[in-house]
């Protein structure tokens, strides 16, 4: 009895005095004991009436009420571990939402979700990889993320020799190959590959952009967009180099495309004929005109086609005279992000780039190609030839 009361205190007080090696403590030895099993993978209680093996006892007595039927739901008659599961399970039926998104209303029939939710308004990333100290939002993230550093991919795609680190990934990449577009839009009729990637797009119908940007207060439709538009606008880092040219880069992925420039890469195949590619837009564009897949983005005003939304964005913006990007130094605006990173070159006295047959640095890249080639046309071939 007084043990029990010593483990009890430990718990209000935080004490944990049970190490596992090498990072986790408990407050008591059943506690760290069930830990422990954790990493061993011991089952060591079994269901005596389907055989069904648990780590702990506690998770057996929840599993032994799905026999008897104690928690069983009137509308389907699944049964449930507890009565939490019932209530939760009952949800399904009567489509009921009890929990509600403070900031964008949005519901759900659990308040893990809704927990799991909020971090997308709040940016809060409590779990953190180990290795890289990269943090995500989802427990589940981090885990499909801890694979990236095992290395281990055991799905192997038949078509292309690719390999994968889970199973739902190597499904996801056959579709490329198949074109199975399962997942048809109700509204426009366009069809994907994926339920995610369909309910990313109904968000282009309803208008709505949950995620935000801190900095600027821009609204994204996706989580990937807000990525992409802090590494591009705000973001001057570039840690990552290309090993053929030396060129800086803020992503490794930037640095892989890069890189096909270098080596002639296409891994862009058409599953019509024999062509492939080195940039994914130059598949598309061949698959509309040459064999009429796809839709064609058409600007109403001058009925122009465009095979990427974004081109057509930026285009309809020329004709309604919009400039949402501002220079952070002056007023001037700008029809796209390029456009004003190239005018706030203006503000700073880095050059970046050098001629290599002279010491001349300039601000610009166009400025010291149109250099090179005048420079280069004052030399004979002799000068710039390598010293053997």
């Amino acid at each position: 009895m007084e043990e029990s009361w010593k483990v009890h205190r430990r718990r209000h007080h935080s004490l944990k005095q049970y190490l596992c090696t090498p990072s986790t403590v408990s407050t008591s030895q059943e506690t760290l004991t069930s830990h422990r099993i954790q990493h061993t993978g011991e089952q060591l209680y079994s269901c005596s009436q389907c055989g069904k093996s648990f780590s702990s006892q506690s998770a057996l007595c929840n599993h032994m009420n799905i026999h008897t039927s104690k928690y069983k739901c009137t509308e389907c008659g699944k049964c449930c571990q507890n009565s939490n599961a019932l209530a939760r399970h009952r949800r399904s039926h009567s489509g009921e939402k009890p929990f509600e998104c403070t900031v964008c209303s949005k519901r759900f029939t659990q308040s893990a979700h809704l927990v799991a939710h909020s971090r997308i308004h709040s940016g809060d990333k409590p779990y953190k990889c180990r290795i890289c100290y990269k943090a995500f939002s989802q427990s589940g993230n981090l885990n499909i993320h801890i694979s990236v550093h095992e290395g281990d991919k055991p799905y192997k795609c038949d078509m292309c020799n690719n390999t994968f680190s889970r199973s739902e990934r190597l499904s996801s990449h056959m579709t490329v190959h198949t074109g199975h577009k399962p997942y048809k839009c109700h509204m426009c009729d366009k069809a994907f590959s994926q339920s995610g990637s369909l309910n990313s797009h109904m968000r282009v119908h309803t208008g709505n952009k949950p995620y935000k940007c801190s900095l600027c207060n821009k609204s994204f439709s996706q989580s990937s967009f807000l990525r992409r538009h802090n590494r591009r606008v705000h973001s001057n880092r570039r840690l990552y180099q290309c090993p053929f040219c030396g060129k800086m880069f803020k992503t490794n992925i930037e640095v892989k495309r890069h890189v096909r420039i270098h080596t002639d890469t296409k891994p862009h195949s058409c599953r019509h004929c024999s062509d492939r590619f080195m940039w994914y837009r130059q598949l598309k564009r061949h698959l509309l005109e040459s064999h009429n897949e796809g839709t064609w983005l058409t600007c109403n005003i001058c009925q122009k086609k465009f095979v990427e939304n974004r081109d057509l964005n930026v285009h309809v913006r020329r004709h309604e005279g919009v400039k949402p990007y501002v220079c952070s130094e002056c007023p001037k605006r700008f029809l796209t992000a390029s456009e004003m990173k190239r005018r706030q070159v203006v503000h700073t006295d880095i050059k970046s780039f050098g001629c290599i047959l002279c010491d001349k640095s300039f601000k610009e890249k166009r400025t010291v190609v149109n250099h090179f080639k005048r420079c280069a046309s004052k030399l004979s071939v002799s000068d710039m030839l390598p010293i053997c």
